[in-house]
């Protein structure tokens, strides 16, 4: 059974490890996976066809225990204990919950002393006592005419929550605290450049806890920004960024084969490479010969894609500039994110000519792919791949070098 720690407004843990409140989905599941041999039978829950609408959870069956992170940003926004039974709890290092001690209204005003009046919900029979970023639910089954205000002497805590601010209805996932950076570098938001042609290149806005060696306590937020072309060499995109969490060598081409050039069959002698940026949600594709990028892939991470949980989502936007019909007409600049649908990205760039390339993924242990396959997309430049349930699993861009490029490449080659 596990022995853990409530910290109002901020985490459930031991000292091992630690949930906290505007963790990433990617850092819990590392953990789960970590204590994979104590932490069992745990099930990932989502909309299929609507991941935007609800939030993403981590149910852990066998603890009594639901991780709630947002649908968007995909940060822990509440957690909540469901089942007390399966889980010792304390605050401040004393237990409040646990085989010897059932949590009682007496016992939870003994642990954290007087609040505000408790609120009923008639509809579920449950008493609500609110203290900032901790919730308890109480249940009044035994009861049958339940009082207004006051909680019956004996009830029992059905559920606990623990959430960010006063409202667990309200609440929001807050930043990500600094202890979860652990000396990564994370994307804010990712806005793809362009010209009238097509993509230039990314601006990437980045976030890093920055600090003196050793110092946590000193550990400041930092915010910086950084600029990527298409043409930039590996050291550019090293000294820009920082290195890469992989470096991926393409052994073949599945897209190849789509080429009208009359060599795309020719093998070569050296394979692309890639820089997979997994805290960004980028990759990043370098030319084998010159050694500079000529495309990027931007990652939505959306739950039923078969690389889900590989990336962090990349929160991207690209400007459009979309020109109405007729003489007078002006155009109108309009913005495709993370969040846009196919529908909406056809409704702007009109429908592709070709028939989409349809991508079948599996590993080399499994050959098989309970998502089903993705379709891929492309149009002005850009590559989408579309899940079944017509949200973007990734956009990849590609264009020419920009002037100059090539240039500030060489002296570094030599």
């Amino acid at each position: 059974m596990l022995d853990l720690e409530v910290v109002p407004e901020r985490s459930l843990g031991n000292e091992q490890w630690e949930f906290a409140l505007g963790m990433p989905l990617a850092q819990a599941i590392s953990i789960l996976q970590k204590h994979c041999r104590i932490i069992k039978n745990v099930q990932v829950l989502y909309s299929e066809q609507m991941p935007l609408c609800h939030d993403l959870i981590l149910n852990l069956t066998q603890d009594g225990i639901k991780l709630l992170f947002d649908a968007c940003n995909q940060r822990l926004k509440v957690i909540e204990v469901y089942d007390l039974i399966k889980v010792k709890l304390k605050y401040c290092g004393v237990h409040f919950n646990s085989q010897a001690i059932a949590p009682t209204i007496e016992q939870i005003d003994q642990s954290f002393g007087a609040t505000h009046p408790g609120v009923y919900n008639a509809a579920e029979q449950l008493f609500h006592l609110n203290f900032r970023g901790l919730s308890f639910s109480f249940q009044l089954d035994s009861w049958s005419e339940a009082p207004k205000y006051e909680i019956p002497h004996g009830a029992t805590v059905k559920r606990m929550y623990i959430y960010s601010g006063n409202n667990l209805q309200e609440t929001k996932a807050p930043v990500m605290p600094l202890a979860c950076f652990l000396g990564n570098v994370y994307a804010e938001c990712v806005e793809v450049l362009r010209d009238g042609a097509g993509p230039l290149g990314l601006k990437i806005r980045l976030l890093t806890a920055g600090c003196g060696p050793g110092v946590l306590a000193d550990a400041k937020l930092r915010a910086l920004e950084r600029n990527i072309y298409f043409g930039d060499s590996c050291q550019d995109v090293l000294s820009a960024l920082g290195s890469p969490h992989k470096v991926f060598y393409k052994s073949e081409d599945k897209m190849k084969i789509h080429s009208p050039s009359p060599h795309k069959q020719v093998p070569s002698k050296c394979n692309d490479y890639f820089f997979n940026y997994y805290t960004l949600g980028v990759d990043m594709l370098f030319d084998s010969t010159t050694h500079l990028v000529k495309k990027f892939v931007l990652h939505t991470n959306f739950p039923g894609h078969y690389n889900f949980n590989i990336y962090h989502r990349c929160d991207f936007k690209i400007p459009l500039t979309i020109k109405k019909d007729g003489a007078d007409a002006q155009s109108e600049d309009c913005i495709l994110t993370t969040y846009s649908k196919w529908e909406q990205i056809q409704d702007l760039l009109g429908h592709p000519m070709e028939k989409p390339v349809v991508l079948h993924r599996s590993s080399s242990a499994n050959n098989t792919n309970p998502f089903g396959s993705t379709f891929c997309f492309g149009l002005q430049k850009m590559i989408f791949e579309v899940m079944q349930n017509n949200h973007i699993a990734s956009v990849t861009l590609y264009g020419a070098p920009r002037p100059g490029s090539h240039a500030r490449a060489e002296p570094s080659a030599h």
